[in-house]
């Protein structure tokens, strides 16, 4: 018997699609260069933002969102591997997915805050590390652009993968809610106060990054008039 169940609550969900602008529009404005770079640096940040969100709402939010629900534990993926897995929110592959994607862009908005081209681009805190360091972060911030890239594509696959087995992944994403062949509850949602402390949280997070609290530098002296 199929029925279905709310699984992912509307926090996890708005996440979910604000980080696909996100990333895309980091992609996309790196590719355009010049003065666009201003965008690929707001986009950073909202990614940063939403990070620091997911990570939170991991600890606190609904019953699916919680990492505690999903870790790809060794016994739970040997389960999985052997088709013993019966669970309503992420696989266990798709939990290790998360991992990585949080751990990859994680880096890469970490990185890219102290990271500069010397050209079109700094980073609103480069200015509170070495040159050494800021030139060793922007390359390895270059370098891992192309592992977004095999992350992503590997996702998408995913996702064609289980809609092709009637696994309809996207909507799930929308509505919240999925077919399951075993009794489930819904999703317990994570609370209000817990939502306004983790998005209060996360703007502090976005406003730290963006070096809005570092005094600005004093003005060059006058040059005399004689």
């Amino acid at each position: 018997m199929v029925m279905q169940v709310r699984v992912w609550d509307l926090p996890l969900r708005l996440f979910h699609w604000l980080l696909v602008v996100a990333v895309t529009g980091s992609l996309v404005s790196i590719y355009l260069g010049g003065t666009w770079m201003v965008w690929h640096e707001r986009f950073g940040l909202m990614v940063l933002g939403l990070l620091v969100f997911r990570v939170l709402w991991g600890l606190v939010g609904s019953t699916h969102a919680r990492f505690s629900e999903f870790l790809p534990t060794p016994r739970v993926m040997l389960a999985y591997l052997r088709g013993r897995w019966h669970g309503a929110g992420h696989t266990p592959v798709g939990g290790l997915s998360v991992l990585v994607m949080l751990g990859l862009f994680g880096f890469q908005a970490l990185s890219g805050l102290v990271a500069t081209d010397d050209i079109a681009f700094s980073g609103p805190l480069r200015n509170l590390v070495s040159s050494s360091l800021s030139n060793t972060l922007s390359s390895w911030h270059r370098w891992t652009e192309e592992l977004i890239y095999v992350v992503i594509g590997l996702h998408i696959l995913a996702i064609a993968f289980y809609q092709l087995r009637g696994k309809k992944l996207v909507g799930a994403m929308l509505h919240g809610k999925k077919n399951v062949s075993r009794p489930a509850s819904d999703t317990r949602n994570g609370g209000w106060i817990a939502l306004v402390v983790v998005v209060v949280i996360s703007g502090l997070a976005i406003w730290a990054a963006s070096g809005a609290w570092i005094p600005a530098p004093a003005p060059a002296p006058a040059a005399p008039a004689w």
